[in-house]
């Protein structure tokens, strides 16, 4: 068993209207080329912007919410049709997938939260998602008016999987407070994505905690931005000792300094991204086959461990009948 523990599933209309790459994804493509790379499982949520939010600035880039969307709770779409894309449409490709929701931790939380109960009655979901970074919902308000996402997660025993960041210009979603966060909750899971950007004190800090892990999604472009110390990633005097070079190798070793608190995952499609910044073009093109080749260069059980063992733990299946 192979579980990709990080996928998107959808569209992304901002990244669409802006021009950014990529930004959809189908439940049956992410199948068909994981598949290929020896994937068998997948943990999955919907793309980051949301019909709720203002699409009128969407062509500038911009984040608006005040003249609102098509919808009106963040997330109440994508998360059903996710769902239903899962377990209606494609219900023998949905029985390899493991889907968590969506949920916005600042903007209309009891409206979200009604509408999850709500979900919870018709459909099955493993955890909850939180990229706030490009919503810009500070994800310290996860301990404020989020906190019913905390309760939930706690009532029906989900983890998190949270997207983090170490950039200075982030101000939403610093990893340094998605652990304090698990820290004060104790009896939830918490996944920090992105490695934490090798931040070691992070990585450390989530190696002490009985209730956190990390994942290593978008692995190989975030080690090409190590290579080229690009601002996303931590500074070298605290970042993770490793070959960035070798994408293979930091994986190795990350497994070996970590050994129960890593998770792989690939990001798909978020393993490349493409986007005119400033006038000229970024591209941080990796694929799905390079994420796979990178995780078997380490030792076959190192593989299981972090690509099976580590992620069940961390999901805590009560029912393992979903990966039969």
């Amino acid at each position: 068993m192979l579980i990709d523990c990080h996928n998107h599933v959808g569209a992304d209309l901002l990244f669409y209207l802006h021009g950014d790459f990529p930004y959809a994804q189908q439940l049956v493509q992410m199948q068909v080329e994981g598949g290929a790379q020896g994937v068998t499982h997948w943990i999955a949520f919907p793309f980051v912007s949301y019909a709720a939010m203002d699409l009128s600035q969407m062509r500038d880039g911009g984040v608006g919410f005040d003249k609102g969307g098509i919808e009106r709770v963040p997330y109440a779409f994508e998360n059903r049709r996710l769902l239903e894309e899962c377990q209606v449409l494609f219900p023998e490709e949905g029985r390899r997938v493991l889907p968590f929701v969506m949920v916005d931790p600042m903007r209309h939380t009891d409206a979200q939260a009604a509408e999850l109960v709500k979900l919870r009655r018709e459909f099955r979901f493993y955890g909850i998602k939180i990229q706030s970074t490009i919503i810009q919902a500070d994800i310290r308000r996860l301990a404020h008016e989020g906190r019913v996402f905390l309760d939930l997660a706690r009532q029906w025993d989900i983890p998190f999987i949270i997207h983090s960041s170490v950039a200075k210009d982030d101000v939403w979603a610093q990893a340094h407070d998605i652990i304090d966060i698990a820290e004060a909750n104790p009896d939830i899971r918490f996944c920090a994505a992105h490695s934490c950007r090798y931040d070691r004190e992070c990585l450390d800090r989530i190696a002490a905690l009985p209730n956190a892990w990390f994942d290593n999604s978008a692995h190989c472009i975030h080690c090409v931005g190590a290579v080229q110390d690009l601002p996303y990633i931590a500074p070298r005097q605290r970042r993770f000792d490793s070959d960035y070079s070798h994408p293979g190798r930091v994986i190795a070793d990350l497994a070996a300094a970590y050994p129960n608190k890593f998770l792989w995952g690939s990001d798909s499609p978020f393993y490349s991204y493409a986007a005119a910044i400033s006038g000229q073009v970024v591209k941080l093109i990796s694929t799905y086959e390079q994420e796979l080749t990178a995780l078997r260069y380490a030792d076959p059980k190192v593989v299981e461990r972090i690509s099976c063992t580590n992620t069940l733990n961390y999901l805590k299946l009560a029912d393992e009948s979903i990966l039969a």
